[in-house]
């Protein structure tokens, strides 16, 4: 395929400009009225266009798939044909990625191609993996709207327990900001006020006051210097989370440390009990649903749990075996697995393991909130209390001087 460019006027007289692939010149322009636009102009794109086009524009959120998927199944169900449905959504679809995709994917989808082949050219970028083997196992069976309902419903969910969990990091993150700004005005406005009069008391300074005098003039005179100097740690820290050492150094961090294991360990085990059950629901085999699903853990340790349990699977191992000898997951993830098993209703269990474990993620980020508050409160407190210490310390030993007089 060929790259062709092309201006056209939208609905609102308003001229667009665009690329977009076709065999050729004329595809192009069937491509471009397609999209509901008058066209203006159609002309190949040149190797230098296409170097110097960026898409700076968002990843599509799991709300914005869940609404995509949602609206989806409204629409064929109401006996819309894909066509139409995929040029509705894409008019109506705010993320301009995800839009892009949607027009895209009804161009391919005109000219033949399978849906879940048109939307794996966007995969994972646009579409995840996830949804492209469900809409497969959809067009299989015949049941394109039940594949996409079961995404909708996962989405929805996996958007529910980020935005729980998003909203327990939002205070913390506040009140660190908020610190890290108070520490700063502390160093570099009140306490040099104090300095010059410190300097004029016959008063040995306590140690506190000469370190945090030391702060002051280092963040007054070098901020240059540490100010790269941070960046680059925080360059370092971001670069180190994304190699395999950091992700496994990150990953152990997360499901050992008191505060975030609670967590981590119930959140994977609603997502890898949700992700499976839509997986198997839809009819793919349990090797694969397993390898899917292993792609969509963020931690790496569960991750790799899961890939070791597709290896035993494969052998004929069961895969509640595998799970329990992670050693990462709560009993009752394979317990429940191991029941559904044994009674062939595994799709069941794994159902009832997501909505305990998606009620449990609810509970434990209310019982951090719960904790966090006060503790970061009484940290924030301790740092202020430390600046202010080292500010009345010498006043202090210099008024207890005059009255020994």
């Amino acid at each position: 395929m060929a790259t062709f460019a092309y201006e056209a006027m939208n609905s609102e007289g308003k001229i667009v400009k665009g690329s977009l692939e076709a065999d050729n010149i004329d595809r192009a322009r069937d491509s471009v009225k397609a999209q509901g636009l008058t066209v203006v102009s159609v002309g190949s794109q040149s190797a230098l266009g296409k170097d110097l086009k960026f898409d700076l524009s968002p990843k599509p959120s799991v709300r914005d798939l869940s609404v995509f998927c949602r609206q989806f199944v409204s629409m064929i169900r109401a006996g819309v044909t894909i066509l139409d449905s995929l040029q509705m959504l894409g008019e109506s679809t705010e993320n301009k990625k995800l839009r892009d995709a949607i027009f895209d994917v009804r161009t391919s989808t005109e000219t033949g191609m399978s849906l879940s082949g048109a939307m794996s050219e966007f995969s994972p970028q646009v579409f995840p993996s996830l949804l492209i083997s469900m809409v497969t196992a959809g067009e299989a069976s015949g049941s394109l709207d039940i594949a996409f309902d079961r995404m909708a419903r996962q989405f929805e969910r996996s958007s529910r327990t980020q935005a729980l969990i998003k909203k327990a990091m939002v205070y913390p993150i506040i009140v660190v900001i908020v610190a890290i700004a108070v520490v700063i005005v502390m160093l570099e406005v009140v306490i040099p006020t104090y300095t010059s009069m410190f300097a004029t008391m016959d008063v040995e300074l306590p140690k506190i006051t000469k370190m945090v005098i030391a702060m002051s003039d280092g963040l007054k005179h070098y901020w240059f210097i540490i100010t790269p100097m941070v960046g680059a740690v925080v360059f370092g820290i971001i670069t180190f989370k994304n190699t395999i050492q950091g992700k496994h150094f990150f990953g152990k961090l997360a499901i050992k440390l008191p505060l975030t294991k609670e967590i981590t360990v119930k959140s994977a085990s609603a997502l890898m009990s949700r992700t499976l059950s839509t997986l198997i629901g839809a009819g793919l085999p349990l090797v694969e649903a397993v390898d899917i699903t292993s792609g969509v853990m963020s931690n790496i340790y569960f991750q790799e749990a899961l890939e070791h349990a597709k290896e035993e699977i494969t052998i004929g191992q069961p895969l509640s075996r595998p799970l329990e000898e992670a050693g990462i997951f709560p009993p009752m993830v394979h317990y429940m697995i191991k029941i559904g098993e044994e009674t062939g209703n595994i799709e069941d269990m794994l159902n009832k393991n997501a909505e305990y474990y998606e009620e449990e993620v609810e509970m434990a980020v209310q019982s951090f909130m719960a904790m966090l508050e006060p503790l970061i409160i009484i940290v924030l407190a301790a740092i202020v209390g430390v600046l202010i210490g080292a500010v009345m310390a010498p006043m202090l030993a210099m008024y207890q001087g005059l009255d020994n007089l």
